[in-house]
C-alpha cells in the first residue's frame, strides 16, 4: 500500500485528511505546526489537524523548522511514497520535496496560475470574482508554481465571506485530492505546466487590510 505523509495545519486541511483516511489510504504520519498559545489566556493548543490526527491514531510530527536534519531523517525513515499538502503554513524545501518517490501534491484554493500565495480566498472576494476553485498541483521549489494535475471550479455567492468560501473550498479540495491521488499514483495523469505569464499573486493579510475606505 502507498505510504502517505500528510502536511496540514488549520481547519481548511481537516476535510482532506478525513477524505483520504476514509478512502483507505495509508497515512503513516501527519506533519503540522507546533502547538501555540491561543486566546486571552494563552492556553497552549494543538492545531485542528493535530486534534483530528490524534483522534484517528496517526503519528504526529511538529517541527519548529523544516531545516532541522533530524526532521528530514525522520521523514526518510517513514519511507513515504507521497506527500499530500493542504495549508501547511511553511515553505517546504526542495530537499524535503525530493524524499517521496511520487513527489508532493498540494491543494491550493484558487484556479492557478491565478492567485498564488497566502490569501487566494480573500483576494478572490475582494476583487469581485464570480468564480474560483481548487487546484491539485505537483509541488516544486517555487511557491504555487508546479504543474497542474486537476482543477475543480466553484461559483462565488454574493453572500460568501472568507470563512464561508474557505469551508466550501476545503470540502471541494478534499474530494478533488481523493479522486486525483489514485490516478497520479497509477500513472494515469500527465502534469500540465502552468502558464506563468498569467500568474497573479496575493499577500499575507494584516489588520490594516481590514480597514474600509469610505471613498
Amino acid at each position: 500500500m502507498t505510504r502517505i505523509v500528510f502536511f496540514g495545519t488549520p481547519e481548511f486541511a481537516v476535510p482532506a485528511l478525513s477524505e483520504i483516511l476514509n478512502a483507505g489510504m495509508d497515512v503513516v504520519a501527519v506533519v503540522t505546526n507546533p502547538d501555540r498559545p491561543v486566546g486571552k489566556d494563552k492556553i497552549l493548543s494543538p492545531t485542528p489537524v493535530k486534534e483530528f490526527a490524534v483522534k484517528h491514531g496517526r503519528a504526529i510530527l511538529q517541527p519548529e523548522t523544516l531545516h532541522d536534519p533530524e526532521f528530514a531523517n525522520a521523514l526518510r525513515d517513514l519511507k513515504p511514497d507521497l506527500f499530500l499538502v493542504a495549508a501547511y503554513g511553511k515553505i517546504i524545501s526542495e530537499e524535503i520535496l525530493g524524499i517521496p518517490k511520487h513527489g508532493a501534491l498540494n491543494i491550493h484554493p484558487s484556479l492557478l496560475p491565478k492567485y498564488r500565495g497566502a490569501s487566494p480566498i480573500e483576494s478572490a472576494i475582494l476583487n469581485g470574482e464570480k468564480e474560483t476553485g481548487v487546484t491539485i498541483m505537483l509541488m516544486d521549489r517555487e511557491m504555487d508554481h508546479g504543474p497542474i494535475l486537476a482543477q475543480a471550479r466553484l461559483q462565488i455567492d454574493d453572500r460568501d465571506t472568507g470563512p464561508a468560501l474557505s469551508d466550501k473550498l476545503s470540502k471541494l479540495g478534499a474530494e478533488c485530492v481523493k479522486n486525483t491521488t489514485p490516478d497520479w499514483l497509477s500513472g494515469n495523469l500527465r502534469p500540465i505546466a502552468q502558464d506563468h505569464a498569467l500568474a497573479t499573486y496575493t499577500k499575507i493579510l494584516k489588520r490594516e487590510d481590514g480597514k474600509l475606505s469610505w471613498d
